[in-house]
């Protein structure tokens, strides 16, 4: 079995080669190339994969390479992690939306939109290259923002899934309060890549026990905490939100956090020059727990266990992921993406069915879609008018003033990256 994981050279790759390493019995890898054109990141990244897989006994090959066709040619699954601009672009993401007081965030708001419009184009040139080296393969996002380059992707009738590690995140928290195996914990997972709530934890299976209500009495202060949001939110909702409702439900109070203290994106790239230090260490042969805080916990599970079941070789029979809504939500388009459980196996991914969603939800649900067709739309197209419009639609926005400023400022940041700006 051959996997290509796209942007190879990411810090995050490590806890990709921890995964793969650990759980070869579940995704037997005997090729695993790893491609990125920044050829001094791809050495340290390569160097150490290979270090993890000969410390634990992997005999699969790993290879390295700045050549996209030659890294995809007869791969069983390619996998997608880019940054398009690097930390550089997503350190402007983050600043310049907070000029007009909204939220500057790379994946959420303004800043989401100017990630989707540098990244759709080069995601969809790389799927093709994808189909014509190997057409067979399957295709599987973790590059943000997942929901709209997912769309992208299978609009343009890639065989494509999208992966997030937030669902499997609770999984694994919720299984630990609980005291119960990970794989027990079924989340009644609904909503948008991002924009997702928790409305039932089911031990055993789709129909099994909900112990949200007892999770929520006996351990809603810590949940609370790690959401940073108010106890009495998630007692008076009854659900836990995804941390990034945190930007809806207090956004005001999260842009004056955000003035008062350095980006994100500047801590994740003081972060990734120590960690690709530790990588070029000969003697590091395991995945450095710095690692942990660079983001992306458990993403490796996630992706072994998708590729698994993609490839017909096992993984859980459902799992949460990113694909066409096909009326699962029924106030949605078909072709709307939406993140939900779905049975996947070699065929795909089929959405589970889900209870009705409550209106609180389902309207934000809708608009947050809304401006996803506008943002793809303004992606595959260009066009100030087209930014205009995605920004308008916003639910973080939705003033013709601070979408004139925040248009502006985004074509301005990422005039480099847009070829028709």
């Amino acid at each position: 079995m051959k996997l290509t994981v796209v942007g190879g050279g990411s810090t995050y790759t490590p806890e990709l080669i921890d995964g793969f390493a650990r759980l070869r019995d579940t995704l037997p890898i005997t090729e695993l190339v790893l491609v990125d054109p920044a050829a001094d990141r791809l050495d340290l990244v390569g160097g150490l994969a290979r270090r993890i897989f000969a410390k634990q006994g992997h005999d699969g090959r790993i290879t390295t390479t700045s050549d996209l066709d030659a890294g995809v040619e007869g791969a069983d699954a390619v996998l997608l992690q880019l940054r398009v601009g690097g930390q550089a672009a997503r350190e402007k993401d983050e600043t310049w939306p907070l000029e007009c007081g909204c939220v500057g965030q790379e994946t959420t708001g303004a800043g989401g939109l100017a990630k989707a419009l540098r990244t759709v184009p080069v995601i969809l040139d790389i799927a093709e290259r994808v189909r014509r080296t190997n057409p067979d393969a399957w295709i599987i996002d973790f590059t943000n923002p997942v929901g709209i380059v997912t769309r992208a992707l299978l609009q343009a009738g890639h065989k494509a899934v999208g992966l997030c590690n937030v669902a499997i995140g609770f999984q694994r928290k919720f299984a630990a309060l609980l005291g119960v195996a990970p794989s027990d914990v079924h989340l009644d997972h609904v909503g948008l890549n991002h924009l997702t709530w928790e409305r039932a934890v089911r031990i055993g299976g789709p129909e099994g026990e909900n112990a949200l209500p007892r999770l929520l009495a006996e351990h809603g202060d810590a949940i609370a905490d790690d959401l940073r949001l108010p106890r009495p939110v998630l007692d008076r909702l009854g659900v836990v939100p995804s941390y990034y409702l945190r930007y809806f439900y207090a956004h005001d109070e999260v842009v004056r956090e955000l003035g008062e203290k350095p980006s994100r994106a500047a801590e994740v790239a003081a972060m990734e020059k120590e960690l690709l230090e530790m990588y070029g260490d000969p003697a590091l042969d395991e995945k450095p727990a710095l690692l942990a805080k660079r983001g992306g916990a458990f993403y490796s599970e996630a992706a072994v266990d998708l590729a698994a079941a993609l490839l017909g070789g096992g993984g859980s029979p459902y799992q949460v992921v990113n694909t066409y809504n096909r009326g699962t939500l029924p106030f949605l388009p078909d072709d709307a993406v939406i993140e939900t459980q779905a049975a996947v196996g070699p065929e795909g991914a089929v959405p589970l069915a889900v209870a009705p969603v409550d209106p609180l939800y389902a309207g934000l649900v809708a608009n947050v879609t809304a401006y996803e067709d506008l943002a793809l739309e303004a992606a595959l197209r260009g066009g100030r008018d087209r930014v205009f419009k995605a920004l308008l639609a916003h639910p973080l926005i939705g003033q013709y003033a601070y979408a004139d400023g925040l248009t502006d400022r985004l074509i301005a940041h990422n005039r480099e990256h847009l070829a028709w700006a």
